[in-house]
């Protein structure tokens, strides 16, 4: 069982010289949530880093997983689901959605490439594949950047993934608006701030992923309420800078060989938002804590070029799993 929530000295990565016990007035239940960009297709070594992916998983306890860079074929199976498969507590629930890379780029046309959610839950998925600007680079237009909806024991959870080169920001900008407006349309009035003080009812969004930008940033601004997009403005929290401490690296070469391989700079791209959680009933929707995940080998090796992190919020009517 997860830990009583109204705790933040959780024992599954806080040092003593680093975290004290601070109680908070939650006390009906949390959700664990661990994010984490697996490079299951295209960096080395994932015969062995599948298991370190598993072992990390078994050792956070997470009701819920969001997973980037997995894919399936025809004669694959899914790198998503061979994890779920291998968690040491059975009765896991998993989801995908990807597309084809372009021709040119991938022959084997049954090959899929995207985002996954596992659930201790049951699963609903739909699939949004996400705008890019016209360009001729072939590593922008021609792999799915894609977002993933996952609807499970209430949850309205997402899981995504941005284009990636560092000078693409034109087309995060594209594609932060579109989830945006994916997540209002699934959402409906749900978030909408009940007139006389009212308490709204329920958790609100979830997103999760490998953003490929950094906090400062004009895409992830925007979907923090700092910066007007075409004249828009959302709110999500940023779960890291609610709750995390220190920097937050999620690629850092120096304490990531494969990234080091990769010759990637230092920076902060993956992350966990949470919708906004203003007059929520039993303060659902507040960030209680966020660690770094993924970030050390448990089994010998590290388990992606990425390290994830794992975010509790509290979820006053969490159902039994």
């Amino acid at each position: 069982m997860p830990p009583d929530p109204g705790r933040r000295d959780h024992g599954w990565g806080a040092t003593p010289n680093r975290r004290v016990a601070t109680v908070f007035p939650v006390t009906d239940g949390r959700l664990r949530i661990a994010q984490l960009n697996a490079g299951s297709l295209l960096e080395p070594g994932w015969g062995q880093r599948r298991h370190e992916i598993v072992s990390w998983i078994d050792h956070l306890a997470p009701d819920v997983v969001c997973l980037q860079e997995i894919w399936e074929s025809d004669t694959d199976p899914n790198t998503a689901g061979w994890i779920c498969e291998h968690l040491a507590d059975g009765g896991w629930a998993w989801a995908f959605g990807g597309g084809p890379f372009h021709e040119r780029l991938s022959p084997d046309r049954s090959r899929r490439f995207g985002s996954a959610v596992l659930s201790r839950w049951p699963i609903e998925h739909e699939l949004h594949l996400l705008p890019v600007a016209d360009d001729r680079d072939p590593f922008v237009g021609w792999i799915p950047w894609e977002l993933l909806h996952a609807r499970t024991a209430g949850l309205d959870v997402f899981s995504t993934h941005l284009v990636a080169p560092p000078t693409g920001g034109r087309h995060r900008l594209l594609q932060v608006l579109a989830i945006d407006d994916h997540v209002r349309a699934t959402r409906g009035e749900r978030d909408a701030v009940p007139a006389h003080g009212a308490k709204r009812i329920g958790m609100p969004p979830i997103i999760c992923g490998d953003f490929n930008a950094e906090p400062d940033s004009d895409e992830i601004r925007f979907l923090t309420s700092l910066h007007v997009l075409e004249g828009r403005t959302t709110f999500y929290q940023d779960a890291w800078r609610v709750a995390g401490d220190g920097p937050g690296r999620t690629q850092d070469w120096r304490t990531n060989p494969i990234a080091a391989d990769l010759n990637v700079h230092r920076k902060r791209i993956d992350y966990v938002f949470v919708g906004d959680p203003f007059q929520r009933l039993g303060s659902a929707g507040r960030v209680l804590d966020a660690q770094p995940a993924f970030h050390e080998p448990r089994t010998g090796v590290l388990a992606s070029d990425h390290s994830g992190l794992v975010v509790d919020i509290a979820w006053p009517d969490r159902p039994s799993a």
